[in-house]
């Protein structure tokens, strides 16, 4: 099963998925901002600024994941904020039609929660650049927000603003334990 958290940045994806990870130690996390510094370092940038726009990017991510599959066959963790459906799609439809199964989660939280926690978030310890991260960021809050409706059928929702790590770790863990092995949600 592959796990991809989904949400806006700041919305605990990453909280979460370190959670999953302690409660259950055999899942693997596998986060695709990796690929984004691998992508970043080896090609001009996209004119948007954002590795995501790179097909490269998306290429080698779905490509990852299915050489993670090939060698390994635990649970795989992702967090990672993939709002554009045109890029969902292209990604998440390359893993099931190779047959593996999903399970895709968007966190969800009220804007201004949102708001104020990147506004106090360290994301680098590089004052400059913690600051060019918080304002992109910011700048994103509108688009991620908005994409909660226009998630895949499928998608299951949790409200990170109103639970704590741990009930929404909970959460998942009762959805993954409900789920046949095999099955794609």
């Amino acid at each position: 099963m592959i796990i991809w958290l989904n949400g806006p940045f700041g919305a605990g994806k990453t909280t979460l998925a370190q959670r999953l990870c302690k409660r259950r130690p055999d899942l693997l996390l596998f986060d695709p901002e990796e690929i984004g510094f691998i992508v970043k370092s080896m090609v001009p940038p996209a004119p948007s600024g954002d590795y995501q726009d790179l097909p490269l990017w998306r290429g080698m991510t779905a490509a990852a994941l299915i050489e993670l599959r090939k060698h390994y066959r635990q649970d795989i963790v992702v967090p990672m904020t993939l709002v554009r459906p045109d890029y969902l799609n292209e990604i998440l439809g390359d893993l099931t039609g190779r047959g593996e199964p999903i399970l895709h989660i968007f966190l969800t939280v009220d804007e201004q929660v949102l708001r104020e926690r990147i506004e106090h978030q360290t994301m680098s310890p590089d004052p400059t650049r913690n600051e060019r991260i918080r304002d992109w960021r910011l700048a994103q809050v509108d688009r991620c927000v908005a994409a909660r409706d226009i998630m895949p059928e499928g998608t299951r929702f949790l409200d990170s603003g109103r639970d704590t790590p741990e009930a929404l770790a909970n959460t998942v863990l009762s959805w993954l334990g409900g789920m046949v092995s095999g099955s794609s949600q």
